[in-house]
């Protein structure tokens, strides 16, 4: 249970924008969808050599899987586990597959103005912590972020979230990481949930103990 978890910090990601946390190898971050219907973007880097990062392409290889479930480990682009998910109460619809938000995508969206997006919050969150990124990474973890394969096996569709107020993921962290949070600021495509479409804060909490002790698996490999 939630209550159970004993943390370090209590963090609000404000709607519209992001925040990194530095986690140490066996410490967890919950992500808590207060209002049920955010879309929260995710990233982690190696906190040794942030040219290592989360990598969702090697993810879906490693766990062999579209999307994760609770037990299944994030994969950095050197084959290294480096975020496992550990325990999750919202329906488990998550996505790999879209990439975050960026300056250019709001222009494509007709913006003729700047408008906030999770690319530039990724760069934000990390100069909060003094880290400078050496590249963007639009291939982020879309937490609560609805994208359903349809029956043709090769089409996607974009729904809104389908969470419920204080549904939560935990992530443990496989190694001493930076891990980089946005609360997408999406309010043109409708994947905020409850028709309205606007973003709103989400929490994060830095656990120490008492989320689940979940064994961290191999690779994939053929039989």
């Amino acid at each position: 249970m939630s209550a159970d978890f004993q943390h370090r910090e209590v963090i609000t990601l404000p709607a519209r924008y992001g925040k990194a946390v530095r986690l140490n190898r066996g410490e967890a971050v919950q992500v808590i969808n207060l209002y049920g219907t955010q879309v929260v973007d995710c990233w982690a880097y190696n906190a040794q050599d942030i040219s290592e990062y989360m990598s969702m392409e090697a993810t879906r290889v490693w766990n062999q899987r579209l999307n994760p479930k609770v037990g299944d480990s994030f994969i950095t682009s050197q084959r290294h586990p480096i975020l496992t998910l550990v325990a999750d109460t919202s329906p488990g619809v998550h996505d790999t597959f879209m990439a975050a938000c960026d300056a250019r995508r709001y222009e494509l969206l007709g913006c003729k103005t700047f408008h906030r997006n999770c690319h530039d919050n990724l760069f934000e969150g990390m100069r909060e912590l003094g880290v400078e990124l050496p590249h963007g990474n639009l291939a982020s973890f879309n937490i609560f972020m609805n994208i359903q394969v349809q029956p043709d096996g090769i089409t996607l569709k974009t729904l809104p979230v389908v969470t419920r107020p204080g549904d939560y993921i935990v992530l443990r962290a496989e190694m001493d990481c930076f891990v980089v949070f946005s609360a997408c600021p999406q309010d043109i495509v409708s994947i905020q949930g409850q028709g309205d479409n606007t973003p709103r804060d989400a929490e994060l909490r830095i656990l120490t103990a008492g989320f689940p002790a979940v064994p961290l698996k191999g690779a994939w490999v053929p039989d």
